[in-house]
């Protein structure tokens, strides 16, 4: 069964500067080789801001930058962006893959203590997609709190998040990740920012990731520019399901 080697990209950004931030990501990935999967934080462009989408990089700017580092580590390279769509701005969570594939999830909950609901359009379709053997559910930051939306019906192997999760409930962050993980029997990844935004917000990171047990395996110092590396057994992960299938106990739901 194929592993994922998994890198979390914990760094502070650009308050509404997408050429400055993508060139500080161009010096992180510089040496970044031998990955499957590397994750950069919720509005990795932007930073987290309401007026983002109006000054925001045009998708393609931003897709062709992703595509091109996704090439340049042979990787899928993955994180949100505030965006301008033809339904209106949206809170993007992109997924390019080196071949050029892209996946796309627009943030479901939109965060209403920060206007959010008021500034950008909900996302109303929940993405599962396959990367090299594995099914990935993304999904962004307040997303975390609602567990009936990341509920897994046996239709994936690892939970993504990437947040602007601010440091006063970084408590909340890191233990609703465990409770995810947990719940859902599935591997969870979360990639936080570090550094304070245009607002004032500080950010602590807490980037982690996390067994199907609950166990964290990785986690980045709080405050710190920084990366982390894990592996992923997938078939670790399908013999705990298999000896302790609790996901067929769940209850029925909708996801309406």
């Amino acid at each position: 069964m194929p592993g994922l080697k998994i890198t979390l990209l914990q760094q502070p950004l650009v308050w509404m500067d997408g050429p400055a931030n993508l060139r500080h990501f161009d010096i992180q990935l510089e040496d970044v080789t031998g990955r499957d999967l590397i994750v950069l934080p919720e509005m990795f462009t932007t930073g987290f801001a309401m007026e983002a989408a109006k000054q925001s990089l045009p998708q393609d700017e931003v897709v062709a930058w992703m595509y091109d580092k996704a090439r340049q580590t042979n990787a899928l390279i993955a994180g949100s962006a505030a965006l301008q769509t033809d339904r209106g701005p949206v809170n993007r969570f992109l997924l390019v893959e080196p071949g050029g594939n892209v996946h796309v999830y627009d943030k479901r909950h939109l965060f209403r203590m920060a206007d959010e609901h008021h500034h950008y359009e909900a996302g109303n379709e929940r993405v599962v997609f396959e990367w090299r053997g594995w099914r990935i559910l993304p999904l962004v930051c307040y997303d975390l709190r609602f567990p009936v939306w990341s509920r897994n019906r046996n239709d994936y192997d690892l939970l993504l998040y990437v947040a602007n999760w601010p440091a006063p409930r970084s408590l909340h962050w890191q233990s609703l990740l465990v409770a995810r993980a947990i719940e859902n029997l599935a591997w969870v990844a979360g990639c936080n920012r570090v550094g304070t935004d245009g607002n004032g917000h500080h950010y602590r990171g807490d980037s982690r990731v996390i067994s199907p047990q609950g166990e964290i395996i990785a986690t980045a110092e709080p405050h710190q520019a920084t990366r982390i590396d894990a592996e992923l057994s997938l078939s670790a992960l399908q013999e705990y399901r298999e000896k302790f299938p609790a996901w067929q106990d769940a209850d029925p739901f909708t996801l309406g």
